[in-house]
C-alpha cells in the first residue's frame, strides 16, 4: 500500500467515526430529552398522590 492509499483510507475512517460519533450524540440527546420528560411525570403524580393522601386527613 502506498501512501496516497493509506491517506485515503485515514480520511474514510475520519468520516466513519464522526458519523458514528453524531449519531451517538444524538442518541444522547434525545436519552436525556426522554428522562426529563419521564422525571417530571413522576413528579406531578407524586404530587397528586401526596395531595390526596392529605384530603384522607
Amino acid at each position: 500500500m502506498d501512501l496516497d492509499n493509506k491517506a485515503q483510507v485515514s480520511v474514510e475512517l475520519i468520516i466513519v467515526l464522526a458519523s458514528i460519533v453524531a449519531v451517538v450524540l444524538v442518541i444522547v440527546s434525545q436519552l436525556q430529552k426522554t428522562a426529563s420528560q419521564g422525571s417530571k411525570v413522576i413528579e406531578d403524580k407524586t404530587e397528586d398522590i401526596f395531595k390526596k393522601i392529605d384530603e384522607i386527613d
